[in-house]
This record gives C-alpha cells, sequence and structure tokens, in this order.
C-alpha cells in the first residue's frame, strides 16, 4: 500500500483546494492537517510559509517541506501513474500550463480583490478564516485575530494591483471569465474536454473562493455562470471518474469555446506580466501597464516574474513540429507577445 502524503493547509487557501481535490482526483493517499495540528511542530518548516505546504522525501530521502502547486502536480506525475493530468499531445499540454498559469496568477487577483475590497466579504473572511486556526477560544480573541488578519491583508491589496483604479479592471475581467466558462461548459465538461487537466483544477482553486465564499463574487456568478457555480461542486471530488486517453480535446480542433476564453487571457494577462518582468528586471518601484484600456499599478512581484520564464522555457522546449502549431493558437488571442 502507497503511504500517504502528508499535507498542511487552510479551506480558505485556493491552491490547497486545488492540491486536494487534485489528490482526490488521481486517487493518491494523503492526510491533511490544518494550520493547528500539533502533529506540524515535528515537521520540516518550508523556506516561505506558504499554503498549502507538502511534506515529502528528496533524494536522499530525508523529508522536506514542499510548496508550490504547479511543479507538485508535474512531480506527482512521475511519481505516481494513471489518470494523468496533462495531454499526451505536447501542444495541446502547453494550453493547459498556460491557462493553469492564468488561473494561478491572475484570477487569484480577482480572489484576493473581491475578499479584501467589499465590506461584506471583509466581514466574512474577518470572521471565518482566523477559525480555520482554531476556534475554540474567547469571543474577544477570536474577534481581535480576525480584525489583525483583515488588516495584514487589505494592506497587500498593492501586491495584486486592487486599487480604486485597477479595481474596476479587475472586476471586469472576472466577469468576461465567468461568462466565457459558461459557455464553454454548455459543451464540455472541462477545459481540457470530457476529462480534467491540471488547469482545470487550477481554475477551480482559485473558484472555490470566488464561488463558493466570498459573497460578493459568489452573487455574480450565481448571476451570469450557474454552470460554473455547480462546476466548482463537482469537481471537488472526480476520484469516481474514470478518464479515458480519447477524452482530451484535439489540439488541431479547438472548440471555439475555449479559444474565446484564451482570447479573455490574452487581453489582460501579458501586459501585466510583461510589465512586472521588466520592473522586477529593472530593480523598479512599481509596475505600469495598461490593460483594458486603463492604466494599471501594482509593486514588483518577483514570482511572477519567474512564471514567465518557465513559461518562455517550456515554449523553447517544444518540439519544433509542435511549436507553430500553438503560435497558430496564442496569435489570435493576443498572447504571443509572452514569447517573443
Amino acid at each position: 500500500m502507497t503511504e500517504a502524503i502528508a499535507l498542511s493547509g487552510a479551506p480558505g487557501s485556493p491552491y490547497t483546494r486545488k492540491m486536494l481535490a487534485v489528490l482526490r482526483h488521481r486517487r493518491i493517499p494523503y492526510r491533511f492537517m490544518l494550520p493547528n495540528n500539533p502533529a506540524l511542530r515535528d515537521l520540516p518548516k518550508p523556506k516561505v510559509q506558504l499554503l498549502p505546504t507538502f511534506y515529502l522525501p528528496d533524494e536522499a530521502g530525508e523529508l522536506q517541506a514542499v510548496t508550490d502547486s504547479t511543479p507538485l502536480i508535474r512531480r506527482f506525475e512521475r511519481e505516481y501513474e494513471g489518470r494523468s493530468l496533462i495531454p499526451p499531445d505536447p501542444a495541446l499540454a502547453f494550453v493547459g500550463e498556460l491557462i493553469e498559469d492564468y488561473a494561478d496568477e491572475w484570477l487569484t487577483k480577482a480572489m484576493f480583490h473581491y475578499r479584501w475590497a467589499y465590506d461584506p466579504d471583509i466581514a466574512k473572511a474577518s470572521a471565518i478564516l482566523p477559525c480555520w486556526r482554531g476556534y475554540s477560544i474567547p469571543d474577544a480573541e477570536l474577534a481581535q485575530a480576525g480584525a489583525f488578519f483583515a488588516q495584514r491583508q487589505i494592506g497587500r491589496l498593492r501586491y495584486v494591483g486592487s486599487n480604486a483604479v485597477t479595481g474596476p479592471v479587475i472586476e471586469a475581467s472576472y466577469r468576461r471569465f465567468l461568462a466565457a466558462f459558461e459557455d464553454h461548459l454548455r459543451l464540455f465538461p472541462y477545459l481540457m474536454g470530457a476529462r480534467p487537466g491540471s488547469c482545470d483544477f487550477a481554475v477551480y482553486g482559485q473558484l472555490t473562493q470566488l464561488v463558493d465564499f466570498d459573497p460578493t463574487p459568489a452573487a455574480l456568478a450565481l448571476s451570469v455562470a450557474p454552470r460554473v457555480s455547480a462546476w466548482v461542486g463537482m469537481m471537488e471530488d472526480l476520484s469516481g471518474l474514470e478518464p479515458a486517453e480519447g477524452d482530451w480535446l484535439q489540439m488541431a480542433d479547438l472548440p471555439a469555446t475555449l479559444t474565446a476564453i484564451l482570447a479573455e487571457i490574452g487581453h489582460v494577462y501579458p501586459p501585466v506580466m510583461l510589465a512586472n518582468a521588466q520592473a522586477v528586471a529593472a530593480g523598479a518601484a512599481e509596475v505600469t501597464a495598461e490593460v483594458d484600456g486603463q492604466p494599471w499599478s501594482q509593486q514588483p512581484f518577483v514570482y511572477q516574474a519567474k512564471c514567465l520564464g518557465w513559461l518562455r522555457e517550456a515554449h523553447a522546449a517544444l518540439p519544433s513540429q509542435v511549436r507553430p502549431q500553438v503560435d497558430a493558437v496564442l496569435a489570435p488571442a493576443g498572447l504571443s507577445g509572452l514569447f517573443a
């Protein structure tokens, strides 16, 4: 019997929800620990405190604290057979990787923005999120923890680019994504066809918060994209799904609903990613760009500059006979600039 993987996280973390759903779908045994679990005291600490944290052996067999969902999914692809989340077609796999990055690094802006920009959402998050670190404490102490957490998170809005000017841009993008994804779900159960890819789980992770937790974006989703709302509930546990190799979309015949999603990604994602990478490289104090015809500003984010580098490496590593097929999809979606 395969030993259960240990990980820690919280329900309010979209990346925790992403990875728990991955483990269930892949039928990989795991044991999940909330942040207040006493067993965590005896486990290694990550270099940066991120959720989720996995506790996995390194090459020498020593237990290490490992974070970052996308590389973890690829590691599990190597270590566990069957029920893969990566299409065998390298062109389709690259499209999936691009959508996964958009979900992890752009949709999360919407998640963070809605949670800490609207009073009902702030109130709910302040009341509930601290409970997941231990609620058997006096009311006053719990309320103090909630107020402290909210103040800290609101102060971090500048890192995702949420402010009075960019807020409407983020919200318009979220609404367009919901509409495009709703159209896709009219024809296919998953982004990658009749079986989910890693990008499905990345989108799901962010939507567990936007559609299932935070009241303002959840109400919007229910009004304009009821299929998306239902999809989030069904994605939580796909352990009973029996995927077949023929269930993937065909790169030569991508549906218009998926290319519309790619066009939305191309509308907002490249200008911010490119400007951020330039600011990081120059050591600038601020990222400035134009998104959806509006000025965009945020603090530089080193990790997202790395994400762009990894996407470029993946694009450059595509087989020479495959890259033109990918580029023919990227160009009309406005995504070519990421790889220029």
